[in-house]
């Protein structure tokens, strides 16, 4: 059976490291990482290509992480590295989000940092024509209008939300949305598996 590596130590005190409190979240991080997504053992060795034992040993704290099975784990996990480790903070309270452009225009940008039920977006939507493309795909959604006027087409509705008004509705309905009046539109979007639900309202199109 594989045993853990020595634990760092002060030479004077003999007592662990600051930074072994670190290494020792890491195993029970890995392991909840993993049941939040609904992954198996198995399921994450055959995404990241470390073999079930190792993994195995990771999240019982009976093997040290190392750099080059953190890196893989923090890509499928979809993690910053530093998130994965719970590195300690450096002073510098600023949060860096990635913006990626929308296939059809517009900009989302990623505000949740870690998997979970529920996911958080801020969007900026342009104007996609006046033609509806209606979509359908599993999970729940709830949009708060931060700036502009959004049409949202949802089922047979057709909705117009302005500043501080917000819509929810089940993904599987056929919905679109749009800027209402030619102008950028920044939302706000939470979206959740099914079964997530948001209790707010938007009124009907004038």
């Amino acid at each position: 059976m594989e045993t853990p590596t020595d634990t760092p130590t002060d030479a004077a005190t003999d007592t662990p490291t600051p930074y072994q409190t670190v290494l020792d979240e890491v195993a029970p991080r890995l392991k909840r990482l993993r049941a939040q997504r609904g992954l198996t053992l198995a399921a994450l060795s055959e995404e990241t290509g470390i073999s079930k034992s190792t993994l195995s040993r990771l999240e019982s704290g009976q093997r040290r992480p190392s750099l080059e099975l953190l890196l893989p784990l923090a890509s499928a996990n979809r993690v910053p590295l530093d998130d994965l480790v719970g590195a300690p903070e450096v002073g510098d309270p600023r949060v860096r989000l990635k913006p990626h452009p929308l296939p059809d225009g517009g900009t989302v940008v990623p505000l949740t940092r870690s998997p979970g039920p529920l996911q958080a977006y801020k969007m900026i939507i342009v104007d996609r024509g006046p033609e509806p493309d209606r979509r359908t795909h599993e999970g729940y959604e709830w949009l708060y209008v931060l700036n502009g006027r959004l049409r949202l087409v949802l089922a047979d509705h057709d909705l117009v939300l302005g500043p501080g008004e917000a819509a929810e509705f089940d993904t599987r309905l056929p919905h679109w949305f749009s800027s209402a009046d030619g102008q950028p539109v920044e939302v706000l979007s939470l979206f959740g598996r099914q079964g997530e639900r948001m209790h707010v309202r938007a009124k009907p199109k004038a």
